[in-house]
């Protein structure tokens, strides 16, 4: 069973997101970039997937500037076996990352596609649904456990009332949530192996997907700074502000 498991490069999440002088986006330049957190758990899912013998092959798919071979580099250490780089300057939004990875599914016909929920730069959590909505295919998001038996995907998924637990006849869209599983340091032997992994690079048009942006940026702005709390003497006090400043009671 072949694997495909997309990973995003973004702004590591140790370092502090900063809002560029125009408000046009957040400020990338200089600042340490990493392989999104969810996509890490993905690519780990998918090793373990490997080693217990119900994988054959992981192929490292991400997309955007040259720069993105690092974050391949990085899934070919944990585990992966080769990678694709879709090259563009474009902004890609959900929708475009979907329809470029349905061109990708059609062209390496992978039994399963195990992604990250979302991206920690801008949250949408869309990406996995679009896809599955894409292909026809059947998606177990928020993935806390991932049990493959034959054909049959079982996804424990985490929702707000507690667990829920479907059954996906195989091929389907897998999402990761973070109590899955914990990532595995790549080991330098294994960084060095990685270097000699093979990373195809492709562009938007060779999948016959025109990925300009659908959306438009209006402005991106910092949240309003908190103000500081206050320490009260007494129970009276503290109902007294909830009912009067706050207005919360």
């Amino acid at each position: 069973m072949k694997l495909l498991v997309p990973v995003k490069r973004v702004v590591d999440f140790n370092v502090k997101v900063r809002v560029k002088s125009d408000g046009t986006g957040v400020e990338t330049a200089g600042v340490k970039m990493s392989m999104n957190p969810f996509d890490e758990i993905a690519v780990e899912e998918a090793v373990r997937l490997k080693e217990k013998g119900l994988a054959t092959e992981i192929v490292a798919v991400s997309m955007g500037v040259a720069s993105c071979q690092e974050t391949i580099r990085t899934a070919l250490a944990m585990g992966a076996d080769r990678g694709i780089l879709v090259e563009t300057d474009v902004e890609l939004q959900p929708l475009a990352v979907a329809k470029l990875l349905k061109a990708l599914v059609e062209k390496e016909q992978p039994r399963l596609v195990i992604m990250g929920k979302q991206a920690i730069d801008d949250d949408m959590n869309a990406t996995g649904q679009m896809l599955a909505a894409l292909l026809g295919w059947p998606q177990g998001t928020f993935a806390s456990k991932v049990v493959i038996e034959g054909d049959t995907a079982t996804v424990t998924r985490e929702i707000d009332g507690g667990l829920e637990t479907v059954a996906l006849t195989l091929p389907a869209v897998v999402t990761t949530d973070l109590r899955l599983n914990e990532p595995r340091y790549a080991s330098l032997p294994n960084i060095m192996k990685a270097r000699k992994k093979p990373i195809e690079t492709i562009r938007p048009a060779d999948l016959g997907v025109d990925p300009a942006p659908r959306l438009t940026l209006v402005s991106v702005a910092e949240p309003p700074k908190r103000k500081a709390g206050i320490k009260v003497k007494s129970v009276q006090e503290l109902v007294e502000k909830l009912r009067n400043e706050a207005k919360v009671i």
